[in-house]
């Protein structure tokens, strides 16, 4: 039976990058998760008739809001779901079920990057049609229309068995149950050479992948060891759990201790990488060696090449704002265009369905190409297997011969993580003020070149995004300042440097920038606004 339930609004349910993500308990309040539903289904015009895909990373009340949306989309008219087993899916592999199937949408119920756990985070992810995240106009509609919900539609029927492949009916709509890892395996083959790979494995070759107690672990165990002869026990933290067992899952060298243990020991396996929580992020580490997330889409950029499905080219690349420009430095030596866009992916979904580029990557741990429409982790990692397995070389070797070809970029993140939100935005309001007062100073041996929000137009649809801003100096060195939109708790300040070099290639990155540090920290009056006497995490 069909029910409406009457309602009041929450005045918070605002969309960022990567859906809405509050803290657990507020999504567990009486009537938010439904409220926030029902007004994506109100706003895109109603869902009778469509088919969604729909899974989760597993965490803290993703089964409960699993059956919540089951229940809603039945009583809202949608003839036909498509469900990760036991309501388990990626982002990644959702993305490909939604492009596969041609559904007019996704639902991953995820907070990506962040811990889990009813005193954590929890979030939505709603993709349209494309298998991307929705453009902004549709995200401020969907929070407009938030304001004044006042009813919601549900079925008051006991909860549907999703443990079990197949089909089921409720109430007129198909319940369609799958293997979450089948279809994603299948893309990923007709993308890389799996016969090579395991060829690698074959030889000796060993790794360590660290799901991070979260949703890749089983599709760690199926592709790395099941498919192509990774030793067992070459997956570790591979069972989801709803809080990942305590750790924080997101993949940089501050959370993934275990993992960085590992590789920095003295009996290192020859590759190790990790994913996050919801399996669209990655870590690419050889023995005692980090690959920053801005070196590796380039150095897969200069390979491209040597993988089955882009042999015959590329369109392009693209980067966020915030990212290095060593992609692009790579992409001009090959004659193709980089773009460079605000932090988000849709932005990125644009350019490839226009085809005007195939890779993009964020310096957030995000790499992906046009073979879905959101970043993909697993994807990375086998680029990264595929080029180790064609040269022969480890992944120290590919990265110091592609700075000794291209020069490297040293790049820094400091995180400024629980500011006060309306210290964190007159910051920002006050710097960006301050901006062209910058243009011509100079710090020590550095001379800012220009100082400017930095503004980007969309050549697909030509809107204009302000995304941060960027102060450039003289000899190539870049400060990047932007809030974050990922956390549940307060604002995040970010602070991105990077300083170019040709010569010295084998320095320490928080040597190299240091005086860029303490001058984006004056120039921003970061202490003194704060109160934080260093950064909560560097990356």
């Amino acid at each position: 039976m069909i029910k409406t339930i009457s309602t009041t609004p929450y005045t918070d349910q605002k969309m960022g990058t990567g859906g809405l993500r509050k803290k657990t308990k507020v999504m567990m309040q009486p009537n938010y998760f439904e409220n926030f539903i029902q007004t994506i289904f109100n706003t895109i015009g109603g869902v009778k008739g469509k088919t969604y895909v729909v899974g989760g990373d597993g965490r803290y009340f993703n089964d409960i809001a699993i059956q919540k949306f089951i229940k809603m989309a039945a009583a809202n008219g949608v003839a036909k779901l498509i469900i990760g087993q036991n309501g388990y899916m990626s982002t990644p592999a959702g993305s490909n079920v939604l492009l596969k199937n041609k559904t007019n949408g996704a639902f991953i119920f995820s907070a990506s990057h962040n811990p889990g756990g009813i005193d954590n985070d929890f979030g939505v992810k709603y993709s349209d049609e494309t298998g991307g995240q929705v453009p902004t106009s549709i995200t401020d509609a969907i929070y407009k229309n938030s304001q004044s919900i006042s009813e919601y539609q549900i079925l008051d029927v006991p909860d549907v068995d999703i443990s079990k492949i197949g089909t089921q009916q409720l109430e007129g709509m198909t319940i369609e149950v799958i293997d979450p890892i089948k279809d994603y395996v299948e893309m990923l083959e007709g993308i890389f050479d799996f016969e090579a790979l395991k060829k690698l494995f074959k030889s000796g070759f060993t790794m360590k992948f660290d799901a991070m107690n979260a949703v890749t672990g089983p599709y760690g165990k199926r592709i790395f060891e099941e498919i192509l002869g990774a030793a067992p026990g070459s997956v570790i933290n591979a069972t989801p759990k709803p809080d990942f067992g305590g750790l924080h899952p997101d993949p940089n060298m501050v959370y993934a201790k275990e993992l960085i243990g590992i590789m920095y020991g003295d009996n290192a396996p020859d590759f190790g990488c990790a994913n996050d929580g919801d399996g669209d992020r990655n870590m690419i580490l050889g023995k005692k060696f980090f690959v920053s997330p801005s070196d590796s889409l380039s150095i897969l950029t200069d390979n491209y090449k040597l993988i089955p499905a882009y042999k015959n080219g590329i369109y392009g690349v693209a980067k966020s704002a915030a990212t290095s420009t060593a992609v692009c430095r790579t992409a001009k030596a090959l004659g193709m265009d980089c773009y460079e866009v605000p932090t988000g992916w849709k932005y990125f979904v644009n350019l490839m369905d226009s085809k005007r580029i195939t890779f993009c990557g964020e310096e957030s741990f995000g790499t992906g190409s046009s073979h879905i429409r959101e970043k993909d982790g697993i994807w990375a990692i086998l680029f990264w297997l595929s080029i180790i397995a064609a040269t022969g070389k480890s992944v120290e070797e590919i990265t110091k011969e592609h700075w000794k070809k291209y020069g490297r970029s040293y790049y820094i993140r400091f995180d400024f993580e629980g500011i006060d939100k309306a210290v964190a935005d007159k910051l920002m309001a006050d710097l960006e003020t301050k901006l062209p007062s910058l243009n011509g100073k100079k710090f020590g041996e550095y001379e800012v070149s220009e100082a400017a929000p930095f503004i980007y137009n969309d050549p697909v649809d030509g809107s204009s995004t302000k995304n941060g801003l960027v102060v450039k100096f003289a000899d190539g060195s870049r400060i990047v300042y932007r809030l974050s939109g990922t956390g549940t708790s307060g604002a995040t300040l970010r602070v991105y440097m990077e300083k170019f070099e040709q010569n010295h290639l084998d320095e320490e990155p928080l040597n190299m920038l240091k005086d860029i540090a303490k001058i984006a920290a004056e120039i921003a009056e970061i202490r003194p606004r704060t109160g934080k006497q260093q950064p909560d995490v560097i990356t």
